[in-house]
């Protein structure tokens, strides 16, 4: 998009263990105007060299491999993302109904903390891998039992996951696109909505996903009915922030060239993208370039889980389809998929900046109402003036600063929550994502920076709206 566009492709930070702001893109044009800082060497870790454009590259962490010092080096020193493979499942954190068990699960996120990596969380609600007692059960009984252990596993995490996949693999496979005949989807077509309606309350900090195999190519039917339902969700303000391609590339599923399509596709929802379960049979260098490139192209892409850390502790260890062979070394993929992050993050992050913020559908500017000081004051439109309640400094956590202390805010996380000013504190609530059409999404939330009903007048108030990509939604420099 071009000038007067507000924000460049949106560049994407972390901090500490959770999705932070995931930005920095600098208020373009006329007001800050400095000598760009000079290119950043190439960086010699896949998470490093991710995290040059705000993403992250993962893995899946075993907690019995943890006492394997060749497997935890190569993991401690290359990802900084992890998920458990197994030990957040249905199976293993709630063997006898309502009775949890953590153990293992928490041994792999200690380790992931203690080495300075966020979590993903995987998976609450699944019709695979479900303990006896589970299978047993049917309609009424088993609905409220996936409730209570959605419940009992974010309760136990809140605050400390920073994604969730809360619905797993819930779409049939081949050309029906029709919902996998599961025991849940027994319990009636809506478990889906209220998983998601459920893992919000247990932990409204969390993003949280929908995960999926084989729905990578464009023109499959798996990959339509996933859409049509992420599109329904948003619509109807159901608590989707993200979709998981889970990208098990194999000669019976191959990598097809439109998976960019799907990742751009499924961004204009209004919902994150990331590839979360990567292996490529047999490991093609061009592959995993291919894939690692399709995920920068997309701004909304948060980053690249790789299934496994040597190809002898995959799950489909006879492709050979990871990063490092068995002994640890290093294969010809993992330099394709560094030289990816590090070509791909060459370009030098433009400083934060200041300057007033003008709506695309109103031409009026995001003020704050009489040039009130308060905590709490709502926001709104109003004409530009160029005075201190319209000045809005960008800064690199990803806050929006007006009188130098003060923080546009989200005062919750659903659609029509107020958007006020209130003292800078650091909280996700106060950072935002800005991106390259415009948008301004709230990292805490997932939801875009809305002029209520669509208005332009003066005074027309400005909260949290689920992202549809209108001109309400839409910011640029003034």
């Amino acid at each position: 998009m071009r000038s007067p566009t507000l924000f460049p492709p949106a560049v994407r930070r972390k901090a500490g263990g959770l999705y932070a702001a995931l930005i920095v893109t600098a208020l373009a044009a006329t007001s800050v105007l400095t000598a760009p800082p000079a290119a950043q060497a190439a960086e010699t870790t896949l998470g490093a060299a991710a995290k040059q454009s705000g993403r992250y590259f993962g893995t899946a962490i075993a907690s019995g491999r943890l006492n394997d010092s060749t497997y935890t080096t190569i993991a401690s020193r290359e990802f900084d993302s992890v998920t458990a493979e197994n030990e957040m499942k249905i199976d293993a954190t709630e063997p006898q109904q309502g009775r949890f068990d953590f153990s293992a699960g928490d041994r792999v996120y200690d380790w992931a903390v203690r080495n300075g990596k966020q979590v993903r969380g995987h998976t609450l609600a699944w019709h695979s891998q479900q303990p006896g007692w589970m299978q047993q059960l049917s309609g009424g009984a088993l609905r409220q039992a996936m409730i209570n252990h959605i419940n009992g596993v974010m309760g136990h995490y809140k605050g400390k996951i920073s994604q969730w996949d809360v619905v797993n693999e819930a779409f049939a496979d081949g050309s029906s696109g029709a919902r996998r005949d599961s025991n849940l989807q027994r319990t009636g077509n809506d478990w889906i909505e209220v998983a998601f309606r459920t893992a919000r309350a247990a932990d409204p900090s969390a993003k949280l996903c929908y995960n999926d195999y084989n729905v990578e190519n464009w023109t499959w039917a798996k990959t339509q009915a996933m859409y049509a339902m992420v599109r329904d969700f948003k619509q109807r303000g159901v608590p989707i922030d993200c979709v998981g391609f889970q990208a098990h590339f194999n000669n019976g599923s191959p990598y097809h060239s439109n998976f960019r399509t799907t990742l751009q596709n499924f961004a204009a929802l209004g919902v994150d993208v990331a590839v979360t379960e990567l292996d490529i049979q047999g490991a093609s260098p061009a592959t995993y370039a291919d894939v690692t490139n399709d995920c920068l192209a997309v701004p909304r892409c948060l980053g690249i889980t790789v299934w496994g850390v040597r190809d002898t502790d995959s799950w489909r260890a006879e492709h050979t389809p990871l990063l490092f062979n068995g002994d640890g070394s290093k294969k010809p993929a993992y330099a394709a998929v560094l030289n990816a992050l590090n070509a791909g993050s060459s370009t030098p992050t433009p400083p934060p900046g200041t300057g007033p913020v003008r709506g695309v559908a109103s031409g009026r500017c995001l003020d704050v109402p009489g040039a009130a000081t308060a905590d709490g004051t709502q926001v709104q439109l109003w004409d530009c003036n160029n005075r201190a309640n319209q000045q809005w400094t960008l800064t690199a956590a990803g806050e929006l600063r007006v009188y130098g202390d003060k923080c546009l805010d989200a005062a919750g996380t659903g659609s029509g929550a107020k958007v006020q000013i209130y003292s800078c504190w650091g909280g996700d609530n106060q950072k935002w994502r800005l991106n390259s059409d415009g948008s301004i999404v709230g990292v805490q939330s997932g939801l875009c920076l809305d002029a209520a009903a669509g208005g332009t007048a003066n005074g027309t108030v400005i909260q949290l709206y689920s992202c549809w990509n209108g001109g309400n939604q839409r910011w640029t420099r003034a």
